[in-house]
């Protein structure tokens, strides 16, 4: 199990990290599972100790769209204001690969926010985060051609898993980046010829020159 403490002694305070630990539960995820859904009502908050989560939203049409990836010693901003509203979810979060996190209860948040300097850090800092990321999706798609587009989203997903090998589809891509599959492909070989990654089934590989 991973140590509290030495994951988070220099973000939270000594009193805050004893209320972690007494009120959290460890929860494992595996990669590929839906932790939370459109609709759903929070009722606890998660906090990445291993592993990464993607964010996407979801139209009418059962259409996503990627907003961000939660990564280790990090939370989501919406399912902060979600809990402290008790709203319920406006999206989905699929673990990347295998996730294990703390689960805090609800009603901890408003007291925490009060009492513990270092909690509304972090939560504000989340906040500033995951907002300053939406903005970066929302200038991608107004302002960057597909191409573009899809040369940040490997890079960033390349720095979220810590490996140059992606394990995805183009399909997966293609839903991601709210276009279609045969559009992923060409450009995608288009990359591969240019010498900035290789194609193999259901993976690629970045080059140094990416």
């Amino acid at each position: 199990m991973i140590d509290v403490k030495e994951q988070f002694g220099e973000i939270f305070e000594p009193e805050l990290l004893k209320q972690v630990e007494a009120k959290a539960k460890h929860v494992s995820i595996k990669a590929g599972d839906t932790i939370m859904d459109v609709g759903q009502i929070v009722r606890q908050m998660p906090i990445i100790l291993s592993g990464s989560i993607k964010v996407t939203r979801i139209d009418e049409k059962g259409r996503e769209i990627l907003l961000y990836y939660v990564n280790p010693s990090e939370s989501c901003a919406m399912t902060f204001t979600c809990c402290m509203e008790h709203f319920p979810s406006e999206i989905k979060a699929v673990a990347e690969d295998d996730v294990t996190m703390l689960m805090l209860p609800m009603s901890v948040m408003d007291e925490w926010m009060t009492k513990y300097p270092t909690w509304k850090s972090f939560v504000m800092r989340t906040i500033r985060t995951r907002f300053n990321e939406l903005l970066k999706t929302i200038d991608h798609i107004a302002f960057q051609k597909l191409d573009e587009r899809l040369i940040a989203y490997l890079k960033e997903k390349s720095k979220t898993t810590g490996s140059s090998l992606l394990n995805i589809s183009h399909q997966q891509i293609a839903e991601e980046l709210a276009t279609s599959r045969e559009v992923i492909s060409r450009l995608l070989k288009k990359l591969e010829n240019d010498n900035k990654l290789l194609l193999y089934r259901n993976q690629i590989k970045l080059l140094k020159d990416m």
